[in-house]
């Protein structure tokens, strides 16, 4: 390991030493997200972390696993489901090529994070290559770690502008005992209304999804836990019971993105407040018990930001369409003044010469 690290490490002083940008790739399932690059008049440097592979430390009573950055996803996740455990923030791979770093690095979560929480939660700790190629290390490998600033989270969805990822601390959970899915037919308002209610009671519910299937309005709902507590809940709330067959492909496809509604050239990603009533800018599929609505239609950026805005959120162009460019500020929704002082500031102090992934993650930065 320490001979690919140094291989790494030395294309990042050449890239420094020449202006040159470095493009950070794993598996490239995630290629599509983010703003694209803007050629420039030097070729870029290509950083490969897949040679960094393998599972560091596992030791599933402690609830933590580490890895290099190039494990594949897929690994990864056969390793703790051998355990009994899991990735609780179910990031989404895209591909069978996707890897451990690339998933911190895009900071993605799947359906289950209504009920697992986000992924930037479960870093605990981070190896980081700078830009003069030095190996900097942040957090550790046990929970009740809170020494310094937490850089590792920071990390988390920062599409390698601070630097590459060499080495992930992530903490696990275990896998449910239980899981079932319940279904209504009912509208989008309905849904919305259902799920809000949903959260004033303490419901082992896991991860949620609404949609329009042949112009039917389709509310499903997975519940995840102790017997008990799943058989609680589906007194409670009814519902008609979906196939286990069934219910998990369905879960996995919609992680996956490999629903009808995904097929759609362009999307929108919109993160909104609880209780945000619909935002009617078009075909809309709805997660995370209403915080999360993908819209799939080809849209004016400022309309929809605005629209998020007022619903206390932001709005990510997730997937631009055939032939379309970037919009004016980038595809993520544009930092506050304030919040572009501090990342212009961090990207000072990691990467001063801004040679990691430019305007990957913020246009221009």
């Amino acid at each position: 390991m320490k001979y690919e690290i140094a291989q790494l490490s030395e294309q990042v002083l050449e890239a420094r030493a020449s202006y040159r940008p470095v493009l950070i790739h794993g598996g490239n399932t995630k290629q599509f997200y983010g703003n694209p690059f803007v050629r420039a008049s030097v070729e870029p440097i290509s950083l490969d972390m897949r040679t960094l592979r393998g599972i560091v430390n596992y030791e599933p009573t402690e609830l933590v696993i580490t890895a290099l950055a190039g494990t594949p996803l897929q690994e990864i996740t056969d390793t703790l489901a051998a355990s009994g455990q899991m990735l609780a923030f179910d990031p989404p791979a895209f591909g069978p090529q996707a890897t451990l770093g690339g998933c911190i690095a895009s900071g993605l979560s799947g359906p289950a994070r209504l009920g697992g929480g986000p992924l930037k939660d479960y870093v605990l700790g981070s190896h980081l290559l700078d830009a003069q190629g030095r190996v900097l290390k942040f957090g550790g490998e046990v929970m009740k770690n809170v020494a310094g600033y937490d850089v590792s989270r920071m990390l988390a969805g920062s599409m390698g502008m601070f630097g590459a990822l060499l080495q992930v601390s992530v903490k696990v959970a275990p896998r449910h005992l239980q899981a079932l899915t319940l279904e209504w037919q009912c509208t989008e308002a309905e849904s919305l209304a259902m799920c809000h209610g949903m959260r004033a009671h303490p419901l082992p519910v896991s991860a949620s999804a609404w949609e329009l299937v042949e112009n039917q309005g389709r509310l499903r709902i997975r519940l995840a836990g102790a017997s008990a507590a799943i058989d609680t809940a589906r007194r409670k709330i009814g519902g008609m019971l979906v196939s286990d067959l069934e219910s998990e492909q369905y879960w996995l496809d919609l992680r996956e993105q490999r629903l009808a509604f995904f097929t759609a050239p362009q999307l929108w990603r919109v993160a909104v407040a609880p209780g945000t009533p619909a935002l009617n800018l078009g075909p809309t599929l709805i997660e995370w018990g209403g915080g999360q609505r993908w819209i799939a239609a080809d849209l004016d950026p400022a309309m929809v930001r605005r629209a998020a805005e007022q619903a206390q959120g932001h709005a990510t162009l997730f997937r631009m369409g055939a032939g379309k460019g970037a919009p004016e500020h980038g595809v993520f929704h544009p930092l506050s003044p304030a919040v572009t002082t501090i990342v212009k500031r961090l990207k000072q102090e990691f990467d001063p010469k801004g040679v990691f992934n430019p305007g990957r993650l913020v246009a221009g930065i």
